[in-house]
């Protein structure tokens, strides 16, 4: 028998001590085994094993996964699932130290937003049946999301008072309770005219876009909603209602707006948070130069 194979039984063997202890699921016992023997193997190309790996050798093998390109979701998954199994030799007096304690935060990667081209978003803001007075709701709740780049929760909580026609802008109430001003463009104002001569009257409700029953929609009906109409739209993947406050910020900057500006617009706290707006946009001049260039995709 070779020492992976010997390896390989001891873990399984402690696995199954540890999930009838803890009383896991046969899928949660496969996971642990699964990331816990691809850690070995990692071990093992570094002369040691994941019974003898010290920190610098875990460090090491959770840096490798961040270079092999992996989700961040994966990674700390694993980073758990390493913490859990020395956990429990310590437990079981196995081992003396715990060399996946109290390890340095690994950088986390940003993900760039889902973006949505211009042409992406004419298709979904067209989608409602604006025939239908829910349709003129939908329609003008699109349009309000991309004209100011609002939160779902911002705009499904907005009220009337919030909108001032005459200014052409909308008080937004944000994280922290933080009030900002958000301009709102002429086709958003022409939907919201429309929508206000439809809206129903007959509960004394505030909210801007109630329900028939007068309260305020909820973040999981209009996701839902969205989600119907770019599948009407052939607009994929599926947008979320986040997304078009993606692409709000991503276009304002593509067509020259300062960064400072999208900023306030966004109600971030930090310019970090917005700054991530302006790598989509260098990522979209990438992808315009390789398909547009003659020797771009070289």
């Amino acid at each position: 028998m070779t020492h992976e194979q010997s390896n390989e039984e001891m873990i399984t063997g402690l696995l199954q001590r540890m999930a009838m202890l803890r009383g896991w699921s046969h899928n949660t016992t496969e996971s642990y085994r699964t990331d816990l023997l691809h850690a070995d193997l990692f071990m093992h190309s570094q002369k040691t094993d994941l019974m003898q790996a010290d920190q610098a050798a875990v460090l090491k093998y959770l840096a490798s996964l961040r270079q092999d390109g992996l989700k961040e979701s994966t990674i700390q998954r694993r980073r758990s699932a390493l913490s859990t199994w020395y956990s429990y030799l310590q437990d079981q007096d196995l081992r003396e130290d715990h060399p996946a304690r109290h390890l340095p935060k690994l950088q986390k990667s940003r993900p760039l937003p889902k973006l949505l081209s211009e042409r992406d978003v004419e298709a979904l803001l067209d989608a409602p049946d604006t025939a239908t007075p829910t349709g003129v709701r939908d329609r003008c709740m699109l349009e309000i999301l991309y004209a100011t780049g609002l939160r779902v929760t911002e705009l499904v909580s907005l009220s009337l008072a919030n909108i001032d026609m005459a200014a052409g802008l909308v008080r937004v109430i944000g994280k922290g309770d933080k009030e900002r001003l958000v301009p709102f463009g002429e086709e958003a104002e022409q939907w919201l005219q429309q929508w206000l001569l439809l809206r129903p009257t007959k509960h004394a409700t505030s909210f801007l876009f109630a329900g028939r029953s007068g309260k305020a929609m909820t973040r999981q009906n209009f996701w839902l909603r969205i989600k119907q109409y770019a599948e009407a739209a052939e607009v994929y993947p599926l947008p979320s209602p986040h997304t078009l406050r993606h692409a709000f910020a991503t276009h304002l900057l593509n067509h020259g707006a300062d960064l400072r500006a999208v900023q306030m617009l966004l109600g971030h706290a930090n310019i970090t948070t917005t700054e991530i707006y302006t790598h989509v946009a260098r990522a979209r001049l990438h992808d315009l130069v390789n398909q547009a260039h003659p020797l771009g995709s070289r």
